[in-house]
């Protein structure tokens, strides 16, 4: 088995077309465990090719408004009309309540949303 690091994008294409073939092959045989390592390999140049960031708090609401189809206004009824355009604004910060109706109604992980973020100065 002669595999080597993904070093560029011809190789990471290589790399993905043999994955291709060699998806469904039977855990623990030699093409499973070439399957492993190769997509190991791939997981790794893509994270490091193409970090993703974490999200902020406000980052992660509106994500979850985007994936789940919720609207503003159900954030505000979540937790009130004038929070939820100060939240969304970067105006106020999350508070403990806020944070456990969100995590709890809208499962947005709590150790996302307790995070520090930057909140605007100007009024």
């Amino acid at each position: 088995m002669h595999i080597r690091l993904i070093r560029n994008e011809a190789q990471h294409e290589a790399a993905l077309r043999e994955i291709e073939t060699l998806w469904g092959a039977q855990e623990g045989s030699e093409a499973g465990d070439r399957l492993d390592v190769l997509v190991t390999l791939v997981e790794k140049y893509e994270s490091e090719r193409w970090p993703i960031e974490p999200l902020d708090p406000v980052s992660a609401i509106e994500a979850a408004m985007a994936m789940n189809g919720y609207s503003r206004s159900e954030l505000a009824a979540l937790i009130g009309q004038p929070r939820a355009t100060e939240i969304l604004g970067r105006k106020r910060a999350l508070t403990l309540p806020m944070i456990r109706k969100i995590a709890s109604k809208w499962h947005v992980p709590e150790k996302i949303l307790v995070q520090e973020y930057a909140i605007s100065k100007t009024g």
